[in-house]
């Protein structure tokens, strides 16, 4: 059985909203219109695709860190504070 993990879940419903646009010199410009402030150049789609994933993982790690709102996207809310069990439970 695959694990899945809810960061990689997240970053792949951001990327699968993001909107790329090739710009006047040949470059592409890549952003996610519901995480505000992620956007990223590359001199083309792949190297601007990566670039933007990047930029969104350390945005999310970031925003995660100082416990700024982040969207909810797929039904994925990083909001939410993490359960506890109690260590007796393990």
């Amino acid at each position: 059985m695959a694990s899945r993990y809810v960061l990689s879940d997240y970053v792949g419903e951001a990327m699968a909203q993001a909107v790329f646009d090739k710009l006047d010199d040949g470059t592409f410009v890549g952003r996610i219109p519901p995480c505000q402030g992620v956007i990223a150049f590359g001199g083309s789609l792949r190297d601007c695709e990566s670039e933007l994933r990047s930029t969104l993982e350390d945005w999310i790690l970031v925003g995660l860190r100082l416990r700024h709102h982040l969207p909810v996207l797929g039904g994925i809310d990083l909001n939410k504070e993490p359960a506890r069990e109690p260590v007796d439970a393990v």
